[in-house]
């Protein structure tokens, strides 16, 4: 004593403890507090007078925890369990990004050289307005860009807050509460079992065959035994095994992980498989524009260079040709600049960042961006049973007890003293659960919906849980196994003797046994009669979608293990968990969409095939087996019976993974699994997309998936499907209407280039139409809300094309009707229009710019829909369409009235605004003509990905 006494004192010589903290009742300082746990010092532990005399000196009751009046002075003095972010990137580095693209540096080189030439050929201030229309444009383009980036970037940071915010069970006030892992303080005694995420460093203070995982933060693969002489926790790692408590000593950055964060950058998203796609398309684009670009200016230079040769100029050089050289540059730069298609990743950032919002709203957390649009591919499936097709809420309806089976009523109870007693310690003592009292002074059962409900059917014969659990001493606890599908415990009884109870499902238990409970309460032989009757009795209540559990209890001379065979038959309890409202809909759906479900469960066969039937997920021509049988199989006689397949009951961890990699590896399919346990992680791991659920989920599996779905609900599932759908086809919208641009603008002002020796779209106009096309067109189509049309259609097959042959036919036809208009103006317009004057050249090519704007505006209209002729629908009700579209056309009013100096334009009268409009209008009307076109024929194109398509136009 007097050794660790003199330690003691020394150590607190060493760390002398602040005076705000002892004046706030604590007696250890923080820093000294934390590194005890960091650095797995047990010397320094039990110099401090080990677990109690830590928690006196953080007064701290183990038992009853801390008091809720203490928790703003506990974060004071020893911090909040949060982490030093880094700093949000600022808004200038966003600009400074947007400025890197080489376009936009050889633009700025073309304008300053512009400005140059333009003073000392044209003077000032006129000479420099082609100069600074051109910067101009890039300045709003950059800064447009810049703010796109810079929103998604906080939007990002937010969803990553969320996905954050775990909630754990703690002891305050002497009940056990759920609180945010944020509002953790020092002294809180945290409940731990498996799958959870350890939420802050502390110390173990009891527990049953608690087994952590810290290979997150020592990368050590073999699993921790929590123990008296190795009791330290630290945050960020995860309960692979058992159960326990834990005191808190340091939370937040004095924390083992939060020093380690210290030295993390923020991680970025990758890049999603549609973005690496899109960047393929984008890069062809790019290199025909270069081409155009390069050709464009070849001609314009050498009919320039001809045009001089023949007016015998060629050695008279002066500042106005190197003015028209250096336009030529501008011209073809320009090209180069409209030609590469920016807007394709950003569309698909700006579409799935709109998603994520969105599906956010709507109780579906997306982790990684790349899920939101795979899960529109999505062809099969595999959900679990228990929270996501039922209400996750069970209650016991039914119990077979003393050879008989009956209904449980409000006061149906049995009469024997002695079996209620038994039965209500095998519910009591053998349990996950816990019966608190709430804030309301009623009383609030935690714990698995199972736990739950068994737990509420105890407390009809015994109102007193705690009582019973302070009864009798705890000797060894097995947590629930999802391998051995059981839970035992052995006990002390008050008479100095020792019983082992035993729970689980009801063949395994049933097996266990050798003996009943007989009506008085005396345990009997089980014959082989009875055994089959009640094998019967099970079946029975499966066929009424019933879970059925079996509880047993054996008395014992010793209490060295727990046994595993000759127990006796308590009760079989029959569970009722209902069908959460709208699931049967939700599969309806799924399967309309072409996305099959199979439902995968622990449960008895019976009970998971009267499920399926009522959820209209099992058919009469499906298949229901079980995962012995399944897993017995060849992998050729699993392909044979996995088509067919539509329920899988008994099943371990490893046959749902079996199970998925056979989806995706033999069958190519694009498989979803939902899952709520530490043994689902492999599954979602494996999947295309995992399905996490937000309530009953652990934290293991949460963080091995990929969607968060955040009330557990089925209906959830096919919202995220139809979102992930919405991504791709309005990723597709966008390209059409891009595309359709490109091709417009190359061809008019190269063919123009060739014959004319001009191009009648200048280097100002063709930015502002590549800012309509990469930044507002992409904010107008990419987030267009998904419609109920879209789960009417198969799933988007692996490795199709992304541009269908219904996107080159509407590509095509616009870009035909559109050059031919533009043509007609530029070779025609004059004779056509009765142009004369002086400013006749500016006033067509100012009518040109206008019409092909125009075109576009309405062909983004058209683009809403590629397939529907009536693409007003629904089009008022999506207000960011309608903004950029008035936006748009609001912006070209004020270039061409007002901005003409910069953007070479001159006011056009009324008739020939009418003109630009009822030209671009035109484009509906040819739309109307295109969508008429049989998608199998005319073009010899490959398979767009749906099966089946409309052979003509959808009138809806």
């Amino acid at each position: 004593m007097n050794f660790f006494g003199s330690t003691a004192v020394q150590h607190t010589e060493k760390h002398k403890i602040p005076e705000e903290v002892t004046k706030a009742g604590f007696n250890i300082d923080p820093d000294e507090l934390a590194s005890i746990v960091r650095s797995h010092d047990i010397k320094r532990l039990e110099s401090n007078g080990g677990l109690n005399g830590i928690s006196t000196k953080l007064s701290v009751s183990l038992e009853n925890g801390i008091s809720l009046s203490e928790i703003p002075i506990r974060q004071k003095i020893y911090g909040l369990n949060k982490f030093v972010e880094k700093p949000p990137r600022p808004f200038w580095m966003f600009v400074w990004d947007a400025l890197q693209d080489l376009t936009l540096i050889i633009l700025m080189v073309c304008a300053v050289v512009s400005v140059g030439v333009g003073i000392a050929t044209e003077g000032w201030p006129k000479g420099m307005y082609d100069g600074i229309g051109i910067i101009s444009c890039i300045f709003l383009v950059v800064i447009v860009t810049a703010i796109s980036d810079y929103k998604q970037s906080l939007q990002f940071r937010d969803l990553d807050k969320e996905k954050r915010n775990i909630f754990v069970h703690v002891t305050r006030n002497g009940s056990r509460k759920k609180v945010s892992i944020h509002d953790l303080v020092v002294g809180d005694i945290v409940n731990l079992s498996i799958g959870d995420q350890v939420p802050a460093d502390g110390i173990f203070i009891s527990g049953y065959s608690l087994t952590i995982d810290e290979s997150s933060l020592s990368g050590e693969s073999e699993p921790v035994n929590m123990e008296k002489n190795r009791p330290f926790l630290l945050s960020g790692t995860k309960v692979q095994d058992g159960s326990g408590k834990m005191l808190v000593t340091s939370v937040g950055m004095r924390t083992e992980w939060g020093r380690l964060m210290v030295t993390l950058s923020e991680g970025g998203e990758d890049e999603t498989p549609l973005q690496v796609k899109l960047n393929g398309v984008a890069t062809i684009i790019g290199k025909i524009g270069l081409g155009f670009a390069v050709l464009t200016f070849l001609v314009l230079t050498t009919r320039f260079i001809v045009v001089k040769a023949i007016h015998g100029h060629i050695t008279e050089w002066s500042m106005n040709d190197a003015l028209n050289l250096l336009n030529y540059f501008a011209i073809a730069v320009t090209i180069l600049v409209v030609a590469v298609p920016e807007g394709l990743p950003l569309a698909v950032t700006l579409s799935l960042a709109f998603a994520m919002k969105k599906l956010m709203n709507d109780k579906a957390l997306v982790r990684h961006l790349s899920a939101c649009e795979t899960m529109g591919s999505a062809s099969c499936i595999c959900t679990d049973k228990t929270g996501t097709l039922t209400t996750n809420h069970m209650v016991v309806t039914k119990i077979w007890i003393c050879g008989e089976a009956k209904r449980v009523e409000e006061n149906n109870t049995t009469t024997n003293e002695k079996v209620a007693r038994t039965l209500v310690q095998a519910i009591f003592l053998n349990t996950g659960g816990e019966v608190v009292k709430g804030k309301d002074g009623k009383t609030e059962i935690l714990g698995s919906p199972t736990e739950a409900a068994l737990l509420e059917f105890g407390l009809r014969f015994d109102k007193n849980f705690d009582a019973q659990k302070k009864e009798f001493n705890i000797i060894k606890l097995e947590p629930f196994n999802s391998v051995k599908k059981k839970m035992s415990v052995l006990v002390k009884l008050s008479d100095g003797k020792v019983r082992a109870f035993v729970k689980g499902a009801s063949e395994i238990i049933l097996c266990m046994c050798d003996k009943i409970v007989e009506k008085n309460g005396e345990s009997v032989p089980l014959s082989e009669e009875q055994r089959k009757k009640i094998a019967d009795v099970i079946n029975s209540f499966a066929c009424e979608a019933l879970r059925t559990l079996c509880l047993a209890f054996r008395d014992m001379e010793n209490d060295e293990s727990i046994p595993e065979t000759n127990y006796t038959l308590i009760v079989v309890v029959g569970i009722k968990d209902p069908v959460r409202p709208g699931v049967k809909e939700a599969v309806k759906t799924c399967l309309d969409a072409g996305i099959v479900v199979r439902m995968v469960t622990g449960d008895n066969i019976n009970t998971a095939k009267a499920i399926a039937k009522e959820c209209g997920i099992l058919t009469d021509d499906g298949i229901a087996i079980e995962g012995p049988e399944f897993r017995d199989k060849t992998t050729e006689e699993m392909k044979e019976i996995i088509p067919k397949l539509q329920v899988m009951a008994r099943s371990l961890p490893l046959d749902k993974h079996k199970l998925v990699t056979m989806l995706r590896k033999e069958l190519k399919e694009v498989v979803a699994v939902t899952g709520d346990g530490t043994n689902d992680a492999p599954a979602l791991h494996e999947a295309d997309i995992g399905l996490a659920m937000g309530i009953a989920g652990t934290e293991v599996a949460k963080e091995s998936a990929d969607v968060v779905i955040m009330d557990d609900n089925f209906s959830t599932i096919v919202n995220v499907a139809k979102w992930g759908r919405s991504v791709y086809i309005n990723i597709q919208k966008f390209v059409q209407f891009q595309l359709t641009v490109n091709v417009v603008a190359l061809m008019t002002n190269f063919v123009s280039a060739c014959i004319s020796g001009s191009a009648p779209l200048t280097a100002v106009q063709l930015l502002w139409v590549n800012m309509i096309m990469d930044t507002l067109g992409a904010l107008a189509l990419a987030t267009e809300p998904p419609h109920d049309g879209l789960m009417k259609r198969s799933p988007i097959g692996r490795n199709v094309n992304f541009i269908t042959k219904i996107m080159w036919r509407n590509i095509i036809g616009q870009s035909i009707y559109q050059l031919i208009v533009l043509g007609v103006l530029k070779f025609d317009g004059k004779r056509l229009l009765n142009l004369n004057g002086p400013n006749s050249n500016a006033t067509l090519n100012t009518l040109i710019f206008n019409t092909f704007v125009f075109c576009q505006v309405f062909n983004e209209i058209n683009s809403r829909d590629m397939e529907k002729i009536n693409i007003l629908k629904g089009m008022f009700s999506s207000w960011i369409f309608v903004i950029v579209m008035v936006s748009t056309v609001t912006f070209q009013v004020i270039i061409v009235e007002f901005l003409g100096t910069f953007a070479n334009t001159v006011p056009l009268s009324g008739d020939l605004w009418i003109l630009s409009v009822l030209t671009g209008a035109g484009s509906l009307i040819i739309a109307i003509g295109l969508k008429c076109i049989p998608v199998n024929t005319g073009f010899p194109m490959h398979h767009d990905g749906y099966e089946p398509l409309p052979t003509g136009p959808d009138l809806a």
